[in-house]
């Protein structure tokens, strides 16, 4: 299993780029979002990668963020959704668009994605419930109001580390629903 890969970009054809690694040129296909924030060519570069063997090809496939990484495995882990399906929607929706999309259960925002249709964007939306939290999360939910815990989930999936994701759930008023409260949230914690 290639990881991670760190070396110099040597090209970028979106979705593709190619990344040298000590001589050997490695073709990563990138999610938008992960290529729109790559250096310059000819820089360095660390990206997460997921190497997918098929009978006809190996496919790597990288992110300049674990947390993008992690969404990628989860959205590979639902039926009828393969790997350029799942690039498709990490470059269509931001994590916390994806995050705030399954919360609403925003099947609208989901068809917007290329390839992504009625039937499909509501399985997106079943199987990725609850898929944003990460280890230890549990622990935390006893911290804060039961209420609260998804929005602490949501956070956690996010990047946010488990101080902030509870400092920011315990500022938000008790009636708030999880959507709201993940919205006020994201904007509680990108106020410096």
């Amino acid at each position: 299993m290639i990881g991670r890969l760190s070396g110099t970009l040597l090209e970028k054809n979106p979705p593709q780029i190619v990344l040298d690694v000590q001589g050997v040129g490695y073709e990563v296909d990138v999610p938008m979002s992960t290529f729109y924030n790559l250096p310059a060519l000819h820089e360095k570069v660390v990206l997460h990668t997921q190497l997918i063997v098929r009978e006809d090809a190996h496919l790597l496939f990288g992110f300049l963020t674990h947390e993008e990484r992690v969404a990628f495995r989860q959205l590979l882990k639902i039926s009828g959704v393969g790997p350029k399906l799942a690039l498709s929607v990490l470059s269509g929706l931001s994590l916390a668009d994806l995050a705030l999309a399954v919360a609403n259960k925003d099947a609208s925002r989901l068809t917007r994605i290329p390839g992504v249709g009625k039937k499909t964007a509501e399985r997106l939306l079943l199987e990725l419930q609850g898929k944003f939290a990460v280890a230890g999360a549990g622990a935390m939910a006893g911290s804060v109001p039961s209420s609260s815990s998804d929005i602490v989930n949501a956070l956690l999936g996010l990047g946010y580390n488990e101080k902030e994701a509870d400092w920011a759930a315990k500022q938000l008023p008790k009636e708030a629903g999880v959507a709201d409260g993940i919205r006020q949230a994201l904007k509680l914690l990108s106020k410096p």
